[in-house]
Order: C-alpha cells, then structure tokens, then sequence
C-alpha cells in the first residue's frame, strides 16, 4: 500500500471519503467491476462507499431479510464467493452501468467488516465476467479488509475524542442512523441544525413544502435528543375538530361533555418526559392557540372540565407549510405563540433545492418496491434517471416516493415474468418543460404544440398540488382549499374539471 493512499487514510476526512479512497485503490489492483462497502443498520445494510454501481445505489437499503447472499455474507468473518451460477439472487442486479442488460454471469465476493469483535457491515466485490476470483485471490481480499476494519475504528475513535470533535466534515454528521437520505450541501446544514438543537430543550418550528419530509426532522431531533428513551407523541393539528381539540391535547374528566364516560390523558400529559410533535401547527383555532401557549410558558395544563393544574416536562416541536410569519401579521396566528414556537427555527429545503439527492431517494424507494414486488432486480435507465433530474416535483419527497411505486407496479404489469425490470422515462408518467439548454421547436411546431404541452403542464401541476393537499388533511376538502388559498367551493369546481371528483 503506497504512502500517499496511508496519508490519504490518517486525514480527519469523513468515513465515506476515506472509503472511497480504499475502493480507489482496490479498483487498481483487484479483478473488479464494482465495489461497495455497506454498513449494518438494524436488519439493513445502506451503503457507505460505492464504485462501478449506479447512482442510485447510494440510497437503496438492502433489507436482510430479502437479501440470502448478504445474509450469507454476514454470517461468517471469511469470505464468502458465489460463482456465476450461484442460485440465490445478486443484490447489484442490473445496478452496474456499464454492463448491458440483466447481471446473470459474474462472481461475487463479500467479507463481513467487525468493530470491536462485532459486525459491523461488509465489503461486496463484482466481477462481470465469470471465473475472475480464484481462491489465491481470497488472502489478498482479507488484506483490504483489515485496512477498512482499521479506518472504520479509527473514524469512531475520532467522533469521541473532544478535541477532534471540531475537525469532523459535514460527511461525518451524516453517519448516524438518524440520519435522512441525501448529501447535498443543503441536507448536510439541515443535519447539523439538527445535530445542534437535539441536544437542548429548546422549542423547535420546523418550516418547509407538503412532503419534504418535516416529519422525519422532528423524529429524528428526538431520536438524538436526551429525551429519546421518553415518549413521543404526534399530533396532526389540521385533524383535530375543533370542538374536540381541546381534550384531545389537554385530556378530560369525566362528565366533562356528553361522551365523556372516563376521565382521559391528553397528549401534553402523555409526552410526559419526552417530545411533543405539533404538525401543521398553523391549522389551530385561536382559542385553542391561547391554551398552548400557557402550556409552554408555564408547564400548567388543565384537563376539561377540571380547575386542577397537571404539570407537564414537554419538550415542543412544531411544523408547518404555511407562512407564520405572514399569518400574525393578519391575525391569523397569535403573535406570541409564534415567538414562542420559533425559538429555533429550522428549513426543510424542497427536493428541487436538492438536485444531487434526488437519485439517492429515488434508489431508496426503488429497493423497497423492489422488496414489496418481490423482483431479483429494479432499476432506472437513463432516460428515467434524467427526467426524474428535469421534473419540478411540486409534491417533494413524498411525489417522488409515489411516482416510483406507480411507475414500478405499470413496468412489472408491461413486463410480466421478468425478474429484472428496468424502468423507462414513459413508466414514470411525469411531464418534464423543455429546458432553456435544448434545442428549441420549430415555429410551426410552437404554434400546434406550445398551447397544448404548457395548458397540460399547468394542470398535471394542479392535479399534483390538489391530491398532496388532500393527502396532508386526511382528505378534508376544507383544509385542503385553506392550505392551497382557495375557496372551498371553488376547489370543488376545480377538482371536478380536472378529473378528481
């Protein structure tokens, strides 16, 4: 191993570089296609470090409990080889670029990856052609596999010394499994407002678009929080009636209102000790705003029909996609509260804000259909990586979660039988704008198309914007025209011409 690939080693670079760098180096001087190193996460293993696989691999978590040949793998610390005519399926199926078609001829390699005496993960080898891994080449495999050992101990050793705390990369922030999927520049400042703010007590207001994923900030700010081991509960506050809200968040006596036949914790008492997380925060009654904010201010609450105070040690988080900011100024939302809820603000940035991340997410919800339909393989061409690059994705996350598992379900029903599918541009169903970089239409073209392919742009919009809005409020129709700025009965109007009522 030459000098500067150890220098490379001992830099205080983040665990997925330093990986990188390994698989560089093993690339040069091993009969190998492709190469990765995943990390054990529960029963899953997520890749850390990649070469020869497609983008999307990044994102893809390779579930045990479908995968016989990492389980294989993960079973014993010698390496394990399957040949080219190995039964069990290869979890790299069709995810190597550069070979043609479906991955039914190669050999494949893994070795199980230890921290201190456990399992850490493993490091899987690909060979496209057939016979590339003599056993002689074993030994030289186990070399690598020390070295990685050794850089997977070191990394750890390094994100508990104090002192080196400070030298650690944005990379490294990242390495939790709390962590979301993404490594743009603008999901490793979400990481690290996060990893900041979890450790404090202080109330947290989560702002960001329908489906950028505000949920899973809020859970993973309590996973990392001292109160992890305590409750967590979750209230979507744009479901609450508003006749009901008030017990459903401070609980009742009994005899309090008809109905009322025992007495009932609300959800401030049962996040006791732990976090409460208040979604769509924007939809509360004013009414309703007034006695949440006593609860932050004081810890007091009162059950209905009680003059008894409970104390409560609850921890706020808050989220929504509307503009709070905007809504006090129109008294619409108590000023107060708001200043009280926003003590640290943090921004979910919308997946078009994200361009490098979009792949990765996309992997990560094509190897779960992938699991749900039972195929040997799921993968994207090109065509499908680029427009899934070019769309606007109004709906965010959640869109791109949605368009995968239709997309996947319309190509197995295309392709029935097949063990490998790949996914096409036209499986996707999405509507992508001409770029400014493309060659532009004809003018004769312009005049018959143009019209017809922005009105279809404007209403695929529509359609996406409308069924994300009633996805949100549980399909209440109401909520949904409130959270869109619409009237109620114009919504409906609108919905019924484009086809959703």
């Amino acid at each position: 191993m030459d000098k500067k690939l150890w220098a490379d080693l001992i830099r205080p670079d983040g665990l997925q570089k330093k990986c990188d760098r390994l698989l560089e180096a093993m690339l040069g001087q091993l009969p190998v296609d492709a190469l990765c190193i995943m990390r054990l996460e529960d029963e899953s293993l997520m890749p850390v470090s990649a070469l020869g696989l497609s983008k999307d691999a990044y994102g893809r978590r390779f579930d045990l409990i479908h995968q016989p040949r990492l389980q294989a793998i993960m079973a014993t610390g010698v390496p394990v080889h399957f040949a080219h005519d190995a039964d069990l399926p290869d979890p790299f199926d069709g995810l190597i670029p550069n070979h043609k078609g479906k991955l039914d001829v190669h050999d494949c390699m893994g070795v199980r990856l230890e921290l201190n005496g456990k399992p850490w993960g493993l490091v899987t080898l690909d060979a496209l052609q057939a016979g590339s891994f003599p056993v002689a080449i074993e030994s030289e495999v186990k070399q690598w596999v020390n070295v990685i050992n050794a850089v997977i101990e070191q990394n750890v050793l390094l994100k508990k010394s104090p002192a080196a705390h400070y030298l650690l990369s944005a990379q490294a922030l990242q390495e939790s499994p709390l962590s979301m999927i993404g490594d743009s520049s603008k999901m490793q400042a979400l990481q690290k407002a996060m990893s900041v703010v979890a450790g404090s007590d202080l109330t947290v207001l989560i702002q960001g678009e329908t489906g950028t994923g505000k949920e899973l900030v809020a859970k993973g700010i309590h996973d990392q929080s001292p109160r992890s081991a305590q409750a967590y509960i979750f209230v979507n506050c744009a479901a609450l009636p508003e006749q009901l809200a008030e017990s459903e968040l401070f609980g009742h006596v009994k005899g309090a209102f008809t109905g009322a036949v025992n007495a009932r914790k609300g959800k401030f008492e049962l996040a006791h000790g732990g976090t409460l997380f208040l979604d769509e925060v924007g939809e509360l009654p004013l009414l309703i705003q007034a006695k949440i904010l006593r609860a932050i201010q004081s810890g007091d609450i009162q059950r209905v029909g009680s003059d008894e105070f409970h104390h409560v040690d609850v921890r706020i988080v808050a989220a929504t996609n509307r503009n709070l900011a905007a809504m006090v100024e129109e008294q619409a939302f108590r000023a107060d509260l708001y200043h009280r809820l926003s003590v640290y603000p943090i921004h979910v940035p919308k997946l078009k804000e994200r361009e490098q991340d979009i792949l990765l997410l996309a992997g990560y919800f094509i190897e779960k259909s992938r699991a749900q339909l039972g195929l040997r393989g799921l993968r994207l061409s090109g065509s499908a990586e680029s427009v899934l690059m070019q769309y606007a994705w109004p709906g965010n996350v959640r869109e791109l979660e949605h368009t995968i598992s239709r997309a996947a379900l319309k190509a197995l029903a295309l392709h029935p039988g097949q063990s490998i599918v790949t996914l096409n541009s036209d499986d996707l169903d999405l509507m992508v704008l001409q770029s400014q970089g493309e060659d532009p239409m004809p003018d004769h073209q312009v005049k018959q198309q143009g019209q017809v392919f922005l009105n279809q742009a404007v209403k695929e919009l529509q359609i996406n914007m409308i069924k994300h809005a009633r996805e949100s409020h549980q399909g209440n129709w109401s909520l949904a025209a409130k959270s869109l700025g619409l009237d109620s009965g114009n919504l409906h109007r609108l919905a019924k011409r484009l086809g959703l009522k």
